[in-house]
């Protein structure tokens, strides 16, 4: 299945992908487009929308994109969850569930854009072993 979103991925943006290829569709394909073109192409090429405007996988009042996934595709692992509460104090706001990891998953998000990645694929690639990393932290958080 393709799924699209906006380019220059940055937090929610690189967490959904993370999520999507672990839990929903291993075999995923991701575009990434500018803001303007999300619709047209998403039609075009019959993928499915996330953390883009208006899009059923996206941020919902203070809910941000990945636990719109979860919820859609009823997702209910309590590391998972805890791993949404952090990218949503990086994405949306830190006040929303108060964790402390929130904030620095924002700067390490910040810093991964400055690297110099060709292209949003690139980074996804290399960041994504900041979401293996966190997922395993919150697995041990959550068996406490």
């Amino acid at each position: 299945m393709k799924w699209l979103t906006r380019e220059r991925a940055k937090v929610d943006r690189v967490a959904c992908p993370w999520l999507i290829k672990k839990l929903v569709d291993r075999e995923a394909e991701f575009l990434y487009v500018p803001s303007d073109q999300v619709e047209e192409v998403a039609k075009r090429e019959g993928a499915i929308p996330f953390d883009t405007k208006g899009a059923e996988l996206g941020h919902h009042g203070d809910k941000c994109s990945f636990e719109a996934i979860l919820e859609k595709y009823q997702i209910t692992d309590p590391a998972l969850q805890l791993l949404a509460q952090i990218v949503n104090g990086a994405d949306v706001r830190p006040e929303v569930y108060g964790r402390p990891e929130g904030p620095g998953l924002n700067a390490i998000a910040e810093g991964f854009r400055h690297l110099g990645f060709q292209d949003d694929h690139e980074m996804l690639a290399a960041e994504s072993i900041v979401y293996d990393a966190l997922y395993a932290y919150c697995q041990t958080q959550v068996g406490k």
